[in-house]
Protein backbone atom coordinates (compact mmCIF):
# COMPACT_ATOMS: atom_id res chain seq x y z
CA UNK A 1 0.00 0.00 0.00
CA UNK A 2 1.56 3.25 -1.12
CA UNK A 3 1.43 6.34 1.48
CA UNK A 4 -0.29 8.88 0.13
CA UNK A 5 1.13 12.83 0.92
CA UNK A 6 -0.51 14.73 3.30
CA UNK A 7 -1.11 17.65 5.14
CA UNK A 8 -3.51 19.41 7.39
CA UNK A 9 -5.78 21.55 5.42
CA UNK A 10 -4.46 24.56 7.20
CA UNK A 11 -1.09 23.63 6.83
CA UNK A 12 -1.71 22.88 3.25
CA UNK A 13 -3.63 26.67 2.34
CA UNK A 14 -1.32 28.59 3.92
CA UNK A 15 1.41 26.40 1.86
CA UNK A 16 -0.09 27.24 -1.47
CA UNK A 17 -0.28 31.40 -1.14
CA UNK A 18 3.61 31.29 -1.30
CA UNK A 19 6.09 31.12 -4.36
CA UNK A 20 8.67 28.68 -2.74
CA UNK A 21 12.31 28.34 -4.52
CA UNK A 22 14.80 26.36 -3.60
CA UNK A 23 18.41 27.78 -2.90
CA UNK A 24 19.82 29.21 -5.86
CA UNK A 25 22.83 27.66 -7.85
CA UNK A 26 26.10 28.81 -9.13
CA UNK A 27 24.90 30.17 -12.04
CA UNK A 28 21.81 31.76 -9.97
CA UNK A 29 19.55 29.73 -10.68
CA UNK A 30 16.41 28.57 -8.31
CA UNK A 31 13.94 25.36 -8.66
CA UNK A 32 10.43 26.15 -7.80
CA UNK A 33 8.76 24.06 -5.20
CA UNK A 34 5.71 22.93 -4.27
CA UNK A 35 5.56 21.63 -0.53
CA UNK A 36 1.98 21.49 -0.34
CA UNK A 37 2.17 18.49 -2.84
CA UNK A 38 5.43 17.12 -2.52
CA UNK A 39 7.10 15.37 0.78
CA UNK A 40 10.44 16.19 -1.11
CA UNK A 41 9.65 19.43 -1.21
CA UNK A 42 8.17 19.63 2.49
CA UNK A 43 11.02 17.97 3.95
CA UNK A 44 13.47 20.35 2.37
CA UNK A 45 11.10 23.35 3.37
CA UNK A 46 11.55 22.11 7.34
CA UNK A 47 15.71 21.71 6.77
CA UNK A 48 15.21 25.02 6.09
CA UNK A 49 16.27 24.22 1.76
CA UNK A 50 13.27 26.14 0.77
CA UNK A 51 12.34 29.36 0.66
CA UNK A 52 9.15 31.49 -0.01
CA UNK A 53 10.12 34.27 -2.30
CA UNK A 54 6.99 36.08 -1.16
CA UNK A 55 7.51 36.66 2.87
CA UNK A 56 5.16 39.03 4.13
CA UNK A 57 7.05 39.65 7.12
CA UNK A 58 10.35 40.11 5.55
CA UNK A 59 8.25 42.65 3.02
CA UNK A 60 6.95 44.55 5.53
CA UNK A 61 10.33 45.27 7.33
CA UNK A 62 12.01 46.52 4.25
CA UNK A 63 8.62 48.54 3.35
CA UNK A 64 9.11 50.49 7.11
CA UNK A 65 12.37 51.19 6.53
CA UNK A 66 11.94 52.15 2.76
CA UNK A 67 9.20 54.64 4.18
CA UNK A 68 11.55 55.77 7.16
CA UNK A 69 13.79 56.83 4.22
CA UNK A 70 11.60 58.87 2.46
CA UNK A 71 8.84 60.50 4.82
CA UNK A 72 10.98 62.61 6.89
CA UNK A 73 10.25 66.50 6.72
CA UNK A 74 12.81 68.15 4.86
CA UNK A 75 11.71 72.09 3.85
CA UNK A 76 14.12 73.68 1.08
CA UNK A 77 14.20 77.27 -0.52
CA UNK A 78 12.34 76.85 -4.32
CA UNK A 79 15.37 77.96 -5.75
CA UNK A 80 16.86 74.69 -4.86
CA UNK A 81 13.95 72.58 -5.52
CA UNK A 82 13.83 74.35 -8.78
CA UNK A 83 17.64 73.06 -9.20
CA UNK A 84 16.42 69.44 -7.91
CA UNK A 85 13.97 69.15 -10.46
CA UNK A 86 16.47 70.50 -13.21
CA UNK A 87 18.78 67.71 -11.97
CA UNK A 88 16.09 65.05 -12.24
CA UNK A 89 13.45 65.76 -14.93
CA UNK A 90 14.00 66.67 -18.91
CA UNK A 91 13.50 69.81 -20.31
CA UNK A 92 10.50 69.46 -21.61
CA UNK A 93 8.83 68.19 -17.70
CA UNK A 94 10.65 70.61 -15.83
CA UNK A 95 8.06 73.26 -15.31
CA UNK A 96 5.34 71.22 -14.96
CA UNK A 97 6.73 69.15 -12.08
CA UNK A 98 8.70 72.09 -10.45
CA UNK A 99 4.57 73.65 -10.54
CA UNK A 100 3.62 70.28 -9.35
CA UNK A 101 5.50 70.29 -6.25
CA UNK A 102 5.25 74.02 -5.08
CA UNK A 103 1.75 73.48 -5.40
CA UNK A 104 1.96 70.24 -2.94
CA UNK A 105 4.32 71.87 -0.66
CA UNK A 106 1.31 74.44 0.69
CA UNK A 107 -1.37 71.39 0.17
CA UNK A 108 -2.18 69.23 3.22
CA UNK A 109 -2.49 65.94 1.06
CA UNK A 110 -0.36 66.13 -0.83
CA UNK A 111 2.59 67.39 1.14
CA UNK A 112 4.07 63.73 1.86
CA UNK A 113 4.90 63.61 -1.99
CA UNK A 114 6.59 66.90 -1.63
CA UNK A 115 9.01 65.26 1.13
CA UNK A 116 9.27 62.24 -0.79
CA UNK A 117 10.77 63.98 -3.88
CA UNK A 118 12.90 65.59 -1.68
CA UNK A 119 14.25 62.61 0.48
CA UNK A 120 14.79 60.64 -2.66
CA UNK A 121 16.91 63.23 -4.50
CA UNK A 122 18.99 63.60 -2.22
CA UNK A 123 19.43 59.64 -1.21
CA UNK A 124 20.17 59.79 -5.19
CA UNK A 125 22.64 62.20 -4.74
CA UNK A 126 24.13 60.49 -2.32
CA UNK A 127 25.03 57.13 -4.99
CA UNK A 128 21.70 55.10 -5.05
CA UNK A 129 20.40 55.63 -8.53
CA UNK A 130 17.29 53.78 -8.01
CA UNK A 131 15.89 56.55 -6.36
CA UNK A 132 15.48 58.55 -9.68
CA UNK A 133 12.54 56.65 -10.18
CA UNK A 134 11.08 57.50 -7.27
CA UNK A 135 11.28 61.32 -7.62
CA UNK A 136 9.44 60.99 -10.80
CA UNK A 137 7.02 58.79 -8.80
CA UNK A 138 6.56 61.79 -5.95
CA UNK A 139 5.25 64.21 -8.53
CA UNK A 140 2.81 61.82 -10.06
CA UNK A 141 1.85 61.12 -6.65
CA UNK A 142 1.63 64.90 -5.70
CA UNK A 143 -0.11 65.47 -9.21
CA UNK A 144 -2.88 62.80 -7.85
CA UNK A 145 -3.53 63.78 -4.27
CA UNK A 146 -3.72 67.63 -6.24
CA UNK A 147 -6.69 66.71 -8.26
CA UNK A 148 -10.13 67.76 -7.11
CA UNK A 149 -12.51 64.96 -7.54
CA UNK A 150 -15.57 65.57 -9.78
CA UNK A 151 -19.09 64.69 -8.05
CA UNK A 152 -21.76 64.39 -9.71
CA UNK A 153 -24.95 65.87 -7.87
CA UNK A 154 -27.63 63.02 -8.44
CA UNK A 155 -30.28 64.61 -7.51
CA UNK A 156 -30.71 67.39 -9.81
CA UNK A 157 -31.05 64.96 -12.21
CA UNK A 158 -34.35 64.60 -13.77
CA UNK A 159 -35.79 61.16 -15.05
Amino acid sequence: MVHKFRLPRKVKKKLKKGFWLYQPDKKGNSLHANPHKSQEDFTALKQGIVRNLIDKKNSRKKRIEFNKKIDGEIHISDSVLKEYVNKTFREDFRVSAYNTLIEAKDNPKAVGAYFNFINAYNLMEKGDSSFGNICCLAVDLAEKRLKKEYKRNRKSRKK
